[in-house]
């Protein structure tokens, strides 16, 4: 019995024919490139691919005695991630993923991985250098960028260890810029960038990228209850890691402009009903005491005085020990500024020619 015409079409459009034709329909493929995706998702990948190989996994290792054997052994107490800045093997990191280290351990990309040697380190801005021997060929440095011009919304992409998960990428935006976050020795890190692209433990030290694989920040914390991210993360930003960096591996420390005083803690000012910084001693041929200055005195009754009251300096309020420390880090040893200064009911300004500060001094010196 012959087929009807209908029941022939439908049985070749089943085949994968048409009537009147024998071409069979292409399956669609299932592997997707970079022409198949969105401009956003090219991108994303790109800055990956090309940024991933910078991208380092630290672990931080410590001595340890057992009590019962008295033997030494060393075991890991951290891992966190870091970044190559150079040719030359320099690694950049926080300073809280190699605190209290005695040896540092550095993987990359390549799974290589390579003893590290504390090259410098600024608590203060939660930064530190190492460096490692390395074949060139295996280090690629990331492109510094700028943090200055940022702006609140901007896509950005996080690479790092979180939980000791090699390269892993997370992206978001910029959630807020100028921030303020603490750091290990109690110091306020001033215009952080908030983000909420996910960071969490093991983050920390590796990079925060714009759109064009540039370096804006340092990944350093997370703002969460429970120990993972909840959103909000923290970055410091390249304008302070462009500074600070190249000075710890040319000096291995920052090399302070300062007074030459010790400073009065900002709770016992209050207490005192005392705004601003209260000089604690001055250093004999020191900066202030070049200009004058005066820390507590006693007097014929056997009483500790207030003495000079800093609360301003080059016209900026000074209120808080922190205010003065901020403030100086934009100056560089030798250069002149002027201080507003109380003593008593008196107020003055006067000049000072700032000094270089040994790095292992008191903060505030």
């Amino acid at each position: 019995m012959p087929y009807r015409p209908a029941l022939i079409a439908l049985m070749m459009s089943l085949a994968g024919c048409s009537a009147g034709s024998t071409q069979m329909v292409e399956p669609a493929t299932a592997r997707s490139t970079l022409d198949d995706l969105l401009e956003d998702e090219r991108n994303t990948i790109e800055v990956f691919q090309a940024a991933a190989r910078s991208v380092v996994h630290i672990e931080n290792r410590a001595l340890r005695r057992d009590w019962f054997t008295a033997s030494v052994t060393e075991v890991p107490q951290g891992t966190g991630t870091g970044f190559v800045w150079d040719s030359k093997g320099h690694i950049v990191t926080n300073y809280h993923v190699v605190k209290g280290a005695t040896s540092v351990h550095v993987t990359l990309w390549d799974g290589s991985t390579h003893t590290g040697t504390l090259v410098g380190a600024e608590p203060s801005k939660d930064l530190a250098v190492i460096r490692i021997d390395a074949p060139e060929a295996a280090l690629t440095a990331l492109t510094p960028g700028s943090s200055s011009g940022l702006l609140v919304g901007q896509k950005v992409l996080a690479i790092g260890n979180p939980f000791g998960l090699d390269q892993t990428l997370t992206t978001g935006v910029v959630s807020a810029l100028g921030r303020e976050i603490d750091a290990l020795d109690g110091r306020t890190i001033h215009g952080v960038i908030q983000t909420d692209a996910a960071i969490n433990p093991g983050n920390s030290g590796g990079p925060l990228l714009d759109s064009r694989g540039r370096l804006i920040g340092v990944n350093t914390s997370i703002f969460s209850t429970s120990g993972a991210s909840a959103g909000i993360g923290f970055a410091i930003p390249a304008d302070t890691v462009t500074r600070i960096v190249p000075a710890l591996i040319k000096d291995g420390r920052i090399i302070r402009a300062g007074l030459g005083v010790d400073l009065i803690r900002d709770d016992i000012a209050r207490r005192n009903g005392v705004e601003g910084v209260i000089l604690r001693a001055v250093g004999t041929g020191s900066a202030a005491s070049k200009a004058g200055l005066i820390g507590l005195w006693t007097d014929r009754n056997g009483a500790t005085q207030i003495g000079d009251v800093i609360v301003a300096i080059e016209g900026a309020p000074v209120r808080e020990v922190d205010d003065l420390l901020t403030a100086l880090e934009r100056f560089t040893p030798g250069t002149g500024v002027s201080l507003t200064v109380r003593r008593g009911d008196e107020e003055r300004v006067v000049p000072v020619k700032l000094q270089a500060i040994d790095p292992g001094a008191p903060d505030g010196r």
